[in-house]
């Protein structure tokens, strides 16, 4: 017997005991009687197999109800059980749904505007494409690189519920195989595009790293996710997923870089995503791509910071004066007040 808080499944092998006891006959002589194993008897009995017209002829020569009651008995079980089981189910999936960022997933347009509950677990289904939530928290984090700030539950589905829209815009982008060595060999001409405007840069980047096999989206912030970009497989393509509405170049192009490190440091694609030393690898990767560790001890050495020794020192290793600016930031050499009007801010949609 299974129940819900609505229905209760009884099998017919409810009724198949009251009959046996009534007239004193055990399984094993029921069996017999049957012409079928012990173990099958008892597989009926707890409703573990289906009652079959075979059997129900059977039990009408055994136990002289006719084959038609029990077909009947066979038949209410089996829409009672699927009743069962799907309100269970979306009794589990209300509760993942209450954990998932619906409002933010609706105001991006991702799911349909809902208010009940089990609209949202229906559309949240098809967002996900799964038949139940449920199966969300069997893998949560599936090779997926990224800097996780937050490591709770939450945290992890409003990472899966980005990463499922960035594969969902990635197929819509035709990419040749994947190709790290040509990766390898753009990274200067990526670097380059620091110094364009984003609706120069953003189709030249979008094509070359489709060249490489790599799929590039650009997409909204997820409140709760805590990340600026993700890394996976998908298939045969890789995707990078980037959050940038409203976001400082030097932010952009460190997250950038710091998810191509993930594909050529091979940390994408590990069972429970990044450690800490390969999300450490990767910000070198991309401090040292963007300004070369010798280029940025001569010029560190050399003080006070104004605004044309940065600008000089942009022009002589060819980027964006901004990324110098967030650099001497975040390292501590000027304050976070200092300089912003100099950052350009992106807004990529």
């Amino acid at each position: 017997m299974k129940k819900s808080k609505t229905y209760i499944a009884t099998p017919p092998g409810a009724t198949i005991k009251e009959q046996l006891i009534d007239r004193g006959m055990s399984q094993k002589e029921f069996a017999a009687r049957m012409e079928m194993s012990e173990k099958h008897i008892s597989n009926l009995i707890n409703g573990e197999v289906h009652l079959t017209a075979d059997v129900a002829m059977r039990m009408e020569m055994v136990l002289g109800l006719p084959a038609s009651f029990w077909l009947n008995l066979e038949a209410i079980y089996r829409e009672k059980l699927l009743k069962v089981d799907t309100e269970n189910e979306m009794d589990a999936d209300i509760k993942i749904a209450k954990d998932l960022p619906y409002n933010e997933m609706a105001k991006n347009g991702w799911v349909p505007d809902a208010q009940k509950v089990e609209d949202r677990v229906i559309y949240l289904r098809k967002f996900f494409e799964v038949v139940r939530l449920g199966l969300l928290k069997e893998n949560l984090i599936p090779g997926i690189a990224c800097r996780r700030q937050s490591v709770t539950e939450k945290a992890d589905l409003a990472l899966v519920a980005w990463a499922q829209k960035a594969k969902l815009e990635a197929r819509n982008i035709a990419t040749a195989p994947i190709d790290l060595k040509t990766l390898t060999k753009s990274i200067p001409s990526i670097r380059a595009m620091t110094r364009m405007d984003p609706s120069l840069f953003c189709p030249k980047l979008t094509e070359l790293l489709a060249s490489c096999g790599i799929a590039l989206v650009f997409l909204p912030h997820i409140d709760g996710s805590f990340l600026h970009g993700a890394t996976f497989y998908d298939k045969n393509k890789i995707v990078i997923g980037l959050t940038v509405r409203g976001r400082d170049a030097d932010k952009f192009w460190f997250s950038l870089f710091h998810e191509i490190a993930h594909i050529l440091l091979g940390h994408i694609g590990q069972v429970g995503g990044t450690t800490d030393e390969d999300e450490s690898a990767a910000d070198r990767f991309a401090k040292d791509t963007l300004i070369p560790m010798m280029d940025w001890r001569e010029f560190t050495a050399r003080r006070p910071f104004s605004r044309a020794a940065i600008n000089n020192f942009a022009d002589h290793i060819g980027i964006d004066a901004g990324i110098v600016v967030g650099r001497l930031q975040k390292d501590n050499y000027v304050n976070y007040s200092w300089y912003n009007d100099m950052k350009t801010k992106y807004e990529i949609v």
